[in-house]
């Protein structure tokens, strides 16, 4: 069974988000060949963790997923509610572009699932079943707050998909890279990546 965190969104309480996360991933390869071959149980958001950067990067375009999905019609731009979670994290319309930036590729090693429980059997224990079942990887322990997405991240790269530059940064620090970016920094391109998001808009 792999460790899943059970996320709710306040405006849909009635679908909450099942949440895993996992390093030392070795089978990346079959699991993006599943998704090539729109294999319906392997219809999860599977996104490469060293390009989330805080719990929130990650919840917001779930949210605008979810919101798309269950709007009457739907207006969803991708073809299910996962990959449109992948492709509302990505700075452009491009669906292909957003895989490649922040989906799971061959080389993923460390990996985030994303399973949304739009129907009544799909649950937290299902969804640590199926994943502990078929990811070959080290499953990581989620905290309530989430804290734990952002541990992978290289902010470089998030920086780079961005276009951030060194822009934001707190004057008089100096540049970080990978997981070690301090709070103050995370937060400015939080917010920053946040309105990249949502001025891409629905």
């Amino acid at each position: 069974m792999a460790a899943v965190r059970t996320f709710s969104l306040p405006h849909y309480p009635d679908y909450p988000i099942q949440v895993a996360l996992f390093k030392d991933v070795k089978n990346a390869t079959f699991l993006r060949s599943q998704l090539l071959e729109a294999n319906a149980d392997f219809d999860y958001a599977f996104i490469d963790a060293t390009m989330i950067l805080t719990p929130l990067h990650l919840l917001h375009p779930t949210f605008l997923s979810l919101h798309l999905a269950l709007s009457t019609p739907p207006r969803l731009k991708s073809r299910t509610p996962h990959s449109e979670i992948i492709f509302r994290l990505h700075p452009n319309n491009n669906i292909g572009e957003s895989y490649r930036k922040f989906g799971i590729t061959d080389t993923t090693t460390s990996l985030i699932a994303v399973k949304l429980s739009l129907t009544p059997e799909i649950t937290s224990e299902s969804v640590a079943k199926h994943l502990g079942d078929v990811v070959e990887g080290t499953s990581v322990e989620i905290g309530e707050n989430g804290e734990q997405l952002g541990e992978m991240c290289q902010v470089s790269k998030i920086r780079k998909v961005y276009k951030l530059g060194d822009g934001g940064k707190p004057k008089g620090k100096k540049g970080v890279v990978n997981g070690d970016a301090d709070v103050d920094e995370r937060k400015q391109m939080e917010s920053v990546i946040l309105g990249i998001m949502s001025v891409k808009g629905t």
